[in-house]
């Protein structure tokens, strides 16, 4: 059964998650508008794809409510998050309570089938199809085929073959999807024990023009099917022609030979068998087609009657089955040492975890090539996800106990700073007589509004000006002016006429200047209040301060035995799930090793029998002489 690959988490998220739920032309979401910082920030390492950071500065923002714009939102990345290291069910739980009423249909509707979609290939099928069934209306187009699909494979997984059949047979267009439909409903067919109705469907698809590799596996799969159907429900004349429509060089060609040879051989055919069996002679050992072409030979030679050569290929096939026996006993010895996971583990990016890792390449040796299927099975690379996650994680928590030393020296150092600067300020505060500026600001404001009363200029006056005014008054004081003759008069009326002019320009200049020092005394005061609401905040710091260096140096001794109790948590899982890897890799090691051996075990059984009957043969030849 055909399964195409799953969206990536930042797609779902994109898509299904949107503000608005709709696509603008370009076919990308409506973009979010972000309004806290925070939310930013997690959506930075998110689009970096760096979600463990992303999940950790998140679940600080909401502890602390910095994302209250976002709530919803927040909560929906989180769980896409959530999923991307595979913690599904805690992601579902976030879903489904906020996808219970408050979000537009649409939304929901898609949320429910990415959900289905993850459920089914992890394996989930019930949660899978939970998810499906509260879909209550027609997905937009581009996912409605593909919904359609995912129920149809969920049936076929379930056993539900005619009501997988149900969904496929009348697929509503052609599209993208309706070559992988056709598949599934001639696999459904099959499987319910309609050989013939699958037969026109599965040989359409074997007979297709491919383009690409994905279709040509498909065409190939179709063709195999169609074939081993064939010989399942005794026609192997029939399964000949979909079977050579395989390609050689295949995935699957050693399957399809195999086949070829059987369908010959049902008809006792058995030269035409040998032709695609001994094709097969220097392919890879472990592929269990190889291993039965290596007993189907000497069947088809023995049915021939050329026992000497039968026996020889079976000896040369035990003594094959013995030695890659002995192998996989190796690499079960290693696996078992820890070593091999070891190895595995350390494949790849080491900054890439969660979602998007996958193991491409296997470890470098001989024991690699018997790990190949292991390596493409899901169970296994999902292993191999969480146990790097856990190591990841690991190495978080040991970078974050290295760093409990330096917040322990960063924070001495900064109590050492402020006993070292606290005499110095306190000596300044003792210094500053701010109520005795307040008390002169007082005084000043009385006297401006005597000024003001009196409409007293003089006392607004500049330096120069008051000077200017006291000469002028010792001038009208001096005797001498006092005297009646006519240089006397002269002088007075000068004087007279200068002190006019200066007492003209402080009448003038009086108000504007009464504006000035009252604007001058406001912003005084301002700044004697402002200074009075520091000096308390200094107190309220000096206060405090002490017992603030306090609480962090508990803080930060108490993180250490808390990331001791984490490491040790996180260790325990390692070997639980190294253990679980382990456990994987050897059963289908051991899988590999049991098939050899009855594979050998068949081989012996007709040896001997090829032995018998040489010697009755012997044994009759002699007794007519």
């Amino acid at each position: 059964m055909i399964v195409r690959g799953l969206t990536s988490i930042a797609l779902v998220l994109s898509l299904a998650f949107s503000p608005t739920g709709t696509l603008a032309a370009d076919g990308k979401p409506d973009p979010t508008v972000v309004e806290d910082a925070h939310f930013g920030e997690v959506l930075f390492y998110f689009y970096q794809e760096e979600y463990f950071p992303a999940i950790v500065r998140l679940l600080a923002a909401q502890k602390q409510t910095q994302v209250e714009n976002h709530l919803d939102e927040s909560e929906l990345l989180l769980g896409g998050l959530y999923l991307s290291y595979g913690h599904h069910k805690r992601a579902a739980e976030i879903f489904e309570k906020l996808l219970a009423d408050n979000v537009e249909s649409a939304i929901r509707n898609r949320t429910w089938f990415f959900l289905a979609k993850i459920w089914k290939q992890r394996g989930y099928l019930v949660e899978a199809q939970n998810a499906l069934n509260n879909i209550d209306e027609e997905l937009p187009e581009e996912f409605e085929a593909e919904r359609h699909m995912l129920q149809a494979q969920l049936h076929i997984d379930n056993s539900k073959h005619d009501q997988a059949i149900a969904v496929l047979q009348d697929w509503p267009r052609r599209d993208a999807w309706s070559n992988y439909a056709k598949f599934n409903l001639g696999v459904a067919m099959v499987r319910s024990g309609q050989v013939n109705a699958a037969a026109s469907i599965l040989d359409e698809l074997g007979e297709m023009n491919p383009q690409g590799e994905e279709m040509s596996s498909l065409r190939d799969k179709a063709n195999l099917a169609l074939g081993y159907a064939y010989l399942r429900y005794d026609q192997p004349q029939a399964a000949r022609l979909p079977l050579s429509r395989v390609r050689l060089e295949g995935p699957f060609s050693n399957k399809a030979l195999l086949g070829m040879g059987w369908a010959d051989a049902e008809t006792n055919n058995y030269r035409r068998a040998l032709v695609p069996w001994m094709e097969m002679r220097d392919r890879d050992l472990l592929d269990s087609a190889v291993q039965e072409s290596m007993l189907a030979v000497p069947y088809a030679l023995a049915e021939l009657d050329s026992l000497r050569q039968a026996a020889d290929h079976y000896v040369d096939a035990i003594e094959a089955f013995r030695e890659e026996a002995g192998r996989i006993d190796t690499v079960i010895e290693k696996i078992q040492s820890g070593e091999l996971m070891t190895e595995f583990a350390a494949g790849g990016d080491e900054s890439t975890t969660g979602w998007h890792w996958k193991l491409t390449e296997l470890p470098e040796g001989p024991e690699s090539r018997y790990l190949y299927h292991l390596l493409a099975t899901n169970k296994f690379q999902e292993g191999l996800k969480n146990f790097r996650d856990l190591h990841y994680l690991w190495q978080n928590l040991d970078e974050w106990q290295a760093s409990v030393d330096v917040f322990r020296s960063m924070l001495s150092t900064r109590e050492y700073a402020y006993n070292e600067r606290l005499p110095v300020i306190e000596e300044s505060l003792a210094n500053a007589d701010l109520d005795g500026m307040v008390e002169r600001k007082l005084d000043f404001d009385a006297q401006l509004k005597s000024i003001e009363e009196s409409e007293n200029a003089l006392a607004l006056a500049t330096k120069r000006e008051f000077e200017l005014w006291g000469e002028i008054v010792a001038i009208e004081r001096n005797s001498a002016l006092q005297a009646d003759i006519p240089e006397a008069a002269e002088v007075r009326s000068k004087v007279k006429l200068l002190k006019g002019a200066l007492q003209w320009t402080l009448d003038k200049e009086f108000r504007a200047r009464l504006s000035k020092i009252r604007r001058n005394l406001r912003q005084t005061g301002e700044a004697l209040v402002e200074t009075q609401r520091s000096r308390r905040q200094i107190d309220e710091k000096m206060r405090t301060e002490p017992l603030l260096f306090a609480e962090f140096n508990g803080r930060v001794e108490g993180l250490s035995p808390q990331i001791d109790l984490l490491k040790s948590r996180v260790e325990a899982a390692m070997v639980a799930q190294r253990g679980f890897m382990e456990g994987t890799a050897v059963e289908e090691l051991q899988a590999q090793r049991q098939r050899l051996d009855a594979y050998t075990v068949q081989a012996r059984f007709a040896l001997a029998t090829i032995y018998d009957l040489s010697a009755n043969e012997t044994t009759v030849g002699d007794a007519s002489q």
